[in-house]
């Protein structure tokens, strides 16, 4: 992965579920962090397993890497950080609404020819 610094390891690629310690190690902050970062930015949303524990899935190691970039290396605010993390999102989904028309043109297309 890019820019791995010094205190992260690198997301094993054989695990999909991982618990806060794990997550802490990978991400290189201590898990008051990641339960923090929790409550302010709602697309992080670990299951919660039978015992209680925090599992989080791979995607959401991703994004909590993402966001401690975004605080860490571009300095950004918190709040700076959700905006950008929004401003991503609407991006992706506009991608997406694009690829859908696309997909619904050429069958339209074809239907005419």
């Amino acid at each position: 992965m890019e820019g791995l610094g010094k205190h992260r390891c690198k997301i094993p690629e054989d695990k999909r579920y991982f618990r806060i310690g794990e997550v802490s190690r990978i991400v290189g902050v201590k898990p008051y962090v990641l339960r923090f970062w929790e409550s302010e930015f709602p697309q992080i949303r670990p299951k919660r397993a039978d015992s209680k524990h925090r599992t989080y899935e791979r995607k959401d190691v991703e994004l909590i890497l993402e966001i401690k970039r975004l605080l860490y290396e571009e300095r950004l605010t918190i709040e700076g950080a959700k905006k950008r993390l929004r401003e991503r999102q609407k991006e992706e989904d506009l991608k997406e609404f694009i690829r859908y028309m696309r997909y619904e043109l050429q069958d339209l297309l074809k239907l005419l020819k």
